[in-house]
């Protein structure tokens, strides 16, 4: 199993379908890592769509969208469901950032989170402009998640 990128290494590269909710409807489109340089991105990878946590921690971040906006940084969320759900779960809790899909975990791999049989670790990482992880947090049960407060924290001392 791969190990978590060490704060101050760039995160690992990616390419992954993923959907956009908007005023306009559903945009699919695949999202590069690297279309994201020049900005921080908080790269959020949760267990599952429609689930308690996961709707309570992605419903938090969408409500403080503006505050990490105002801290030049984006949000991305992952897992390992298709865009399918990932539409449904947007539209259900109006989920206004990025859902990426990552169905054969080979991301959650790659950032060392994958757990087999299980799925992944809820986990977030802050990224500079340049791709470098700043912070990460992984959980080791998955019961609770990062609040808004301390993800902007940390997007502060960028």
């Amino acid at each position: 199993m791969a190990k978590y990128p060490e704060v101050g290494t760039p995160a690992p590269d990616f390419t992954l379908p993923g959907l956009l909710l908007s005023e306009a409807g559903a945009e699919r489109r695949d999202y590069r890592l690297a279309e994201a340089e020049g900005h921080p991105l908080v790269l959020v990878f949760y267990p599952g769509d429609n689930t308690a946590v996961c709707t309570k921690q992605l419903c938090s971040y969408t409500s403080d969208l503006d505050r990490f906006r105002d801290l030049g940084a984006t949000v991305w969320a992952i897992s390992p469901q298709d865009l399918d759900s990932h539409e449904g779960f947007a539209r259900r809790y109006d989920l206004r950032f990025p859902l990426l899909a990552d169905p054969d975990r080979a991301v959650a791999k790659a950032f060392g989170i994958a757990v087999p049989g299980l799925g992944l670790r809820r986990s977030v990482f802050i990224l500079d402009g340049d791709g470098t992880v700043r912070w990460r947090h992984v959980a080791l049960a998955g019961i609770t998640f990062q609040n808004s407060d301390t993800l902007a924290a940390e997007l502060a001392k960028l």
